[in-house]
């Protein structure tokens, strides 16, 4: 078992707390004092996690949905691959969101995800989520009119109202979920501004990244004031304890690696997961099938 450096609570924004990410350094480090040790921590919690996925597979009663939201450039692909490096696919799962489709936006914005989510057993992950109905909608409001929604004709129907009812409609949805056996922990993976203009200039200059960029990135960072604002809003407004959020420093990516594992695994420890006990009829009859095998 690990010895975990990561203390989870620094992270977790408890329920109703109103924040800034202004409060948040996003080149946080922790207790570690190089790369290599925190690279030796997450070898750790990756076998513990394959073994408590494990676990979780076999008892087939809960599940856990991991949001990953961010701005551009922070770490999603990467932390997922590197975290979950030991999962067995079997009982994993990762949903990537775009653009929701003409017949996703003929739906309630839920649609989609509730068909994503993990089924008893399984890991779910969500790269990119629910949440961005209220971050890139609420940036670029012009986009909640291909809704179709009753009583919204223009973007001055998109008023403060609508944006809390709609937290209130996440806050719902999730501990729905989560009542029914679906645990759910989100991490917001922040990024500083500077560390996103040197990733950007990355992937322009090294070609075997060049797929990664996108012009359509360049124009969103226009508005990183704006979603900088408006992810501390979703974020005071459904963090809870059935599906805490996690601000997470992401400038250094082996930290928030090595968090991002930490805290998952500390999560399915605590969802008390118990292996199947084979009752007396069922183990007898193993008995009985092994000196049937060892007769053959």
């Amino acid at each position: 078992m690990s010895s975990s450096k990561i203390n989870s609570k620094k992270f977790k924004v408890k329920e109703n707390e109103k924040i800034s990410l202004k409060d948040f350094d996003p080149g946080f480090c922790g207790e570690f004092e190089n790369k290599k040790q925190a690279e030796k921590q997450l070898e750790q919690d990756i076998q513990e996690l394959s073994e408590l996925q494990y676990q979780l597979y076999a008892e087939n009663k809960q599940s856990l949905l991991v949001v990953f939201q961010a701005m551009d450039a922070a770490g999603k692909d990467g932390a997922i691959k590197h975290v979950f490096s030991g999962v067995n696919p079997q009982g994993c799962s990762v949903h990537s969101f775009k653009k929701p489709s003409a017949n996703e936006l003929e739906h309630d914005f839920f649609w989609r995800h509730y068909k994503a989510l993990p089924q008893r057993g399984e890991i779910g992950i969500f790269n990119r989520s629910h949440y961005e109905n209220v971050l890139i909608t609420k940036v670029h409001p012009e986009f909640i009119l291909g809704e179709n929604l009753p009583h919204i004709s223009s973007v001055n129907d998109i008023d403060k109202d609508f944006w809390t009812d709609r937290y209130k409609q996440i806050n719902n949805f999730e501990k729905i979920i989560s009542k029914n056996g679906t645990t759910v922990i989100k991490f917001f993976l922040h990024l500083s501004k500077e560390e996103q203009k040197l990733r950007f200039l990355e992937r322009i200059e090294n070609t075997d990244k060049n797929w990664k960029f996108s012009a359509a990135d360049i124009a969103e960072r226009t508005y990183w004031d704006s979603y900088q604002k408006v992810y501390a809003e979703a974020i005071s407004n459904t963090s809870t304890e059935y599906a805490p959020w996690y601000i997470i420093p992401a400038d250094n990516k082996w930290f928030s690696r090595v968090a991002i594992g930490s805290i998952v695994v500390e999560t399915l420890k605590n969802m008390n997961i118990k292996m199947p006990v084979l009752s007396e009829k069922e183990t007898a009859t193993l008995a009985d099938i092994k000196l049937k095998l060892l007769k053959d």
